[in-house]
């Protein structure tokens, strides 16, 4: 087995290996199921207000 096969081999499979993963990750974003958790991820981020109230920050 010489090096370029080896190399070609490699290149391939982390490819293939990225491509798995990325489809894996828009899978678990799009997913029906997860809608729930996003939406209060996004409510808890964008709000500034209370936060920034609670912890006596400036305003």
């Amino acid at each position: 087995m010489s090096y370029e096969t080896v190399a070609a081999f490699s290149q391939v499979s982390s490819l293939l290996f990225f491509l798995a993963l990325f489809i894996g990750v828009l899978a678990y974003a799009f997913w029906p199921g997860n809608r729930r958790r996003f939406d209060r991820a996004q409510v808890k981020a964008l709000d500034l207000e209370n936060d920034s109230n609670s912890r006596g920050g400036r305003t």
